[in-house]
């Protein structure tokens, strides 16, 4: 009886072929395969929801919270929105083969660069299926086969999604080794998966800080990291307060338990007392408990006291640590060291300070007057994203299709050699 090692090896070797072929797949043949995949869903739907019940059943035995089961849940909702993703990854633009940079040297050469798969992306993942569908649409569409391993909660879902799309693929005469999802759900599944760097190029852990840290401290593979959102905020002292108070809401309180919500807001101290009570009025309308500093709980009576812990958690819930700063270097400052390098904003009318914050600030994506919920790849015009890097090798911030590819050099001689 084989091991888990070598299953996983074996599926891995199978992917890495299955790779080679599927880097030179003409994009009319990608589209085709994820259309006829969309149709394979909506055809398949009550055999997934059968699946997926086995695993609604055993997380409710497990006691899983209502939040766990909804994540888990192939609603009509997800599956729909599971069939629109394929049709939209199926009309984006495709960036394999694409050739860009070309020069002539003076040795007579041309040289340029073409855009090409990143090979056999290995992902991790908890709780949602729907992410099955979604990474294998992304990975095919950039040309790349994908091996999935998700969580064990959902191991029935994640089988059937994957028998949909290879029953789908090898119809089209795709090799079905493009889509795999591993059958094993102990811990040691992963633990031989990240060991394979001669099968696998890029392994992408989505889920918990845990997990991530897990993945990241044990592989032999790169990994694209992603620890947490700790999202900031900081309203200049030229701010318009109406705007401000706008963004913080929306990055507050719209979906407070995702990665670009607003974690903590840095007031300039020179407004901190006429903008701040009228701030907190209308978070804590919407139910935000408010953590400050002690400018903040002077300013904001019903404000608890914020401990040094408060700076860089990322709370996923309507909680928001606000802090004074004397200026636009102190909130720069308290960014570097509490925050996160996901998504960071200044509300200003001032364009040196706005230039200034842009420039300095260290993270995926730096904004002026605008939500951290815009940080997103949909938002962003990637069409779709399959997580977000705050690790700047080789993608930082939201990740499409071109950050599924890499770019190799390309040259045209005639005959030249070197002198």
């Amino acid at each position: 009886m084989s091991s888990v090692k070598d299953t996983i090896q074996a599926m891995a070797r199978e992917s890495k072929k299955a790779a080679r072929r599927m880097s030179s797949l003409s994009t009319e043949s990608k589209n085709q395969a994820l259309l006829r995949m969309a149709d394979a869903l909506v055809e398949q739907k009550e055999y997934i929801r059968k699946e997926n019940e086995k695993d609604l059943a055993a997380g409710r035995e497990k006691g899983l919270s209502s939040a766990m089961l909804d994540r888990l849940n192939l609603s009509d909702k997800v599956m729909a929105s599971m069939v629109t993703g394929l049709q939209e990854v199926a009309a984006l633009p495709d960036p394999v083969g694409e050739v860009s940079d070309m020069m002539r040297r003076p040795s007579g050469i041309v040289v340029g660069r073409m855009r090409i798969p990143l090979g056999v992306i290995g992902m991790i993942y908890e709780s949602r299926p729907n992410v099955t569908v979604d990474a294998a649409a992304l990975c095919l569409k950039a040309g790349n086969a994908i091996l999935l391993r998700g969580g064990s909660e959902a191991i029935h879902s994640n089988l059937a999604l994957a028998k949909v799309l290879q029953d789908a693929l090898a119809a089209e005469n795709i090799d079905a080794a493009a889509v795999q999802v591993i059958p094993v759900t102990d811990r040691e599944a992963v633990n031989a998966m990240l060991t394979l760097e001669e099968e696998i190029d890029l392994i992408i852990p989505r889920g918990g800080e845990g997990l991530i840290r897990f993945v990241a401290e044990n592989s032999r593979i790169p990994v694209l990291k992603h620890y947490k959102g700790v999202c900031h905020v900081f309203v200049d002292e030229s701010a318009d307060f109406d705007m401000a108070i706008n963004i913080v809401m929306n990055g507050k309180v719209q979906r407070p338990g995702v990665c670009n919500a607003l974690e903590t807001l840095l007031v300039h101290e020179k407004i901190a007392a006429e903008f701040l009570p009228k701030a907190a009025a209308e978070l804590e309308k919407a139910g935000v408990e408010i953590r400050g500093c002690e400018k903040t709980c002077a300013l904001v009576p019903a404000a608890r006291a914020a401990t040094e812990d408060d700076w860089p958690m990322e709370f996923l819930e309507l909680i928001l640590a606000v802090k004074v700063v004397a200026d636009l270097d102190a909130a720069m400052d308290h960014i570097i060291q509490y925050g996160s390098q996901h998504t960071e904003v200044i509300v200003t009318n001032n364009y040196t300070n706005s230039q200034r914050f842009l420039r300095e600030v260290d993270a995926s994506a730096v904004m002026v007057n605008a939500s951290t919920r815009f940080s997103d790849g949909g938002q962003f015009g990637l069409g779709a994203e399959i997580g977000i890097s705050t690790t700047k090798l080789h993608a930082y911030g939201p990740m499409g299709l071109k950050e599924l590819t890499t770019k190799k050099f390309i040259v045209y001689g005639d005959g030249q050699v070197r002198e």
